[in-house]
């Protein structure tokens, strides 16, 4: 069957791989119908992602139809509608026994760690594969995954009704980031520097936005918040000078939330974080939030409403890379389409 592999930086190529099996009873055998590319792909695409191993099948965003199940599967039948939940994990370890499998210290993510979803078809456990409508469009449950990173970013955020949270970042993930909290009943504010995300993001429920390149966010903080500091901060844009604005911002016994993989070093000052007892907190992947992300899906609560606005069929996968690289000013969502 044909897979797309990133061979190395700047090389990606379909290649002919074994035809995916099942080989455990508790294995699903799923025909890809949709496969959303993010900046997790572009990263290992470019050499750039200091966790993925090369050569790789990229693709973590991933919905698709049950083809068949092993015998000890119960859930699921022939036929019907899933979305991947892309990492699995020891159970044993520190952050397993803590129930915190996304940061498992022998953590596998599916197209990362291990070949992901750029394939047309792919083998897994019962436990990684989640049940959704099949009333609901591909288009619309392919956003599980990314759905699920917001509703993370919410909790380790703690974020809750009547909050303040600033929002550094209006692309995809930002704007998934904005639905959950609104679902939540925060008051949001987003920073960005395009002035189309910005104004997707007032679509999509921003109470305020700043456009960072042409005002200064910290003012504009104070105006908002009559000087008290946000509550919450989530930087989804992971910059060292970000993350330091973070700690600027927040308000006393608020919450910092980050989400980047940036190596480089912050200078953050001690008397801020202690005087405000500020808690600042790393985000990742998720923790069972695929059954909460999938009941909003299956009520409509979600959708992709706009988020998706570039589809490639398969055959045209390096066109869809590049467009993103050379046009990611026009790129929210882009996703792959296979076996329409």
């Amino acid at each position: 069957m044909k897979a797309i592999q990133v061979k190395g930086a700047h090389s990606l190529v379909e290649v002919e791989v074994e035809k995916a099996e099942l080989k455990s009873p508790t294995d699903v055998l799923v025909k890809v119908k949709r496969v959303g590319i993010c900046g997790t792909d572009m990263h290992i695409y470019h050499g750039t992602n200091p966790l993925a191993t090369l050569p790789r099948v990229v693709g973590h965003e991933v919905a698709g139809e049950v083809v068949a199940v092993g015998k000890e599967v119960d859930k699921l039948k022939k036929g019907d509608h899933v979305v991947i939940e892309p990492i699995s994990y020891c159970g044993s370890c520190y952050a397993c026994r803590k129930g915190r499998p996304n940061v498992c210290s022998n953590l596998s993510v599916f197209g990362v760690h291990e070949d992901g979803g750029l394939r047309e078809y792919i083998v897994l456990s019962e436990k990684q594969l989640h049940l959704v409508s099949k009333s609901l469009s591909w288009d619309d449950i392919v956003l599980a995954e990314p759905y699920t990173i917001g509703a993370q970013a919410t909790w380790r955020g703690n974020v809750e009704k009547g909050d303040s949270v600033l929002i550094q970042g209006a692309g995809p993930i930002g704007i998934c980031i904005l639905k959950l909290a609104k679902m939540k009943g925060a008051s949001v504010m987003m920073t960005d520097l395009n002035e189309e995300r910005l104004q997707f993001a007032k679509e999509s429920g921003a109470d305020a936005v700043v456009h960072a390149g042409r005002e200064d966010v910290r003012t504009r903080v104070k105006e908002w918040t009559n000087r008290e500091g946000v509550n919450i901060v989530i930087d989804a844009v992971c910059l060292p000078s970000t993350f330091e604005l973070s700690v600027d911002v927040v308000s006393q016994a608020g919450n910092i939330v980050v989400l980047g993989f940036d190596e480089r070093p912050s200078s953050i000052p001690q008397l801020p974080i202690t005087k405000k007892e500020v808690t600042i907190t790393g985000s990742r992947l998720q923790t069972n939030q695929f059954s909460t992300i999938v009941q909003y899906l299956n009520e409509g609560k979600l959708s992709h409403n706009g988020l998706i606005t570039h589809k490639f069929p398969f055959s045209r996968v390096q066109e869809a890379f590049d467009f993103i690289e050379n046009h990611p000013e026009q790129v929210r969502k882009a996703v792959i389409t296979l076996n329409d």
